[in-house]
């Protein structure tokens, strides 16, 4: 990918351990080239716009009657619903739930999901151009280390985030694996993404297994 995005709101510890990595599959045999993914910067708005709409749709059929959870002694049907609803599902899922429940209302269809589905096939189109270039893409996990044990939990924006470089792929219906790549100095974990052909797990596999054993092992 282009370094200069690659380089935008990335910790400079990440970007270090980006480049060993690269500098290791280098070693291995393998010949880097830039690509471009234009439509990548604005996966995490569709990503969460596409994502939410599905939760909050595949999630409808959980309300204590036909799946899932049941809360005890409701006092009533509805009394049911609400605090199976509200004991069975997580805060983040929650947020996840009504986000959805709106980008799916009438009003909003058109302009939210129906939208983020025709820029969801601009994504996948430009990983079709990259990977009639290329075998693999390598990119960050993420734009910084591992966030510390519940560092984040009230700040849900800055996790999602977090998620840039690692949406598309699912948009796009592709193959992904992070592999070690690295510690900071305050011994945080720093992912490298590895991101394959549709169907091509194999070569996907075959090179984070090469990484893998050639980077050592991390914990040391």
């Amino acid at each position: 990918m282009p370094r200069s995005w690659l380089r935008e709101g990335v910790d400079a510890d990440v970007s270090a351990a980006f480049d060993a990595s690269l500098a290791t599959l280098v070693s291995l045999g393998a010949t880097l080239h830039e690509i471009a993914l234009p439509h990548s910067r604005v996966a995490i708005p569709v990503y969460y716009l596409v994502a939410t709409a599905e939760a909050s749709a595949n999630l409808a059929r959980y309300d204590g009657v036909r799946y899932g959870y049941r809360v005890p002694d409701a006092t009533s049907l509805g009394d049911m619903y609400d605090r199976t609803r509200d004991g069975g599902f997580g805060a983040e899922v929650k947020r996840r739930i009504m986000l959805g429940t709106y980008v799916l209302s009438a009003g909003y269809y058109d302009a939210y999901y129906l939208k983020a589905q025709q820029v969801r096939t601009l994504i996948r189109r430009d990983f079709d151009d990259a990977f009639a270039a290329v075998d693999v893409i390598a990119t960050p996990t993420t734009p910084t280390a591992a966030f510390p044990l519940g560092a984040m939990n009230n700040d849900p924006l800055q996790m999602y985030l977090a998620d840039i470089f690692t949406v598309s792929a699912p948009l796009a219906g592709l193959p992904a694996i992070s592999v070690p790549c690295g510690l900071t100095s305050d011994r945080l974990p720093v992912g490298l993404q590895l991101t394959g052909r549709a169907w091509d797990e194999v070569t996907l596999l075959r090179a984070a297994d090469a990484y893998e054993r050639a980077a050592g092992d991390w914990r040391a």
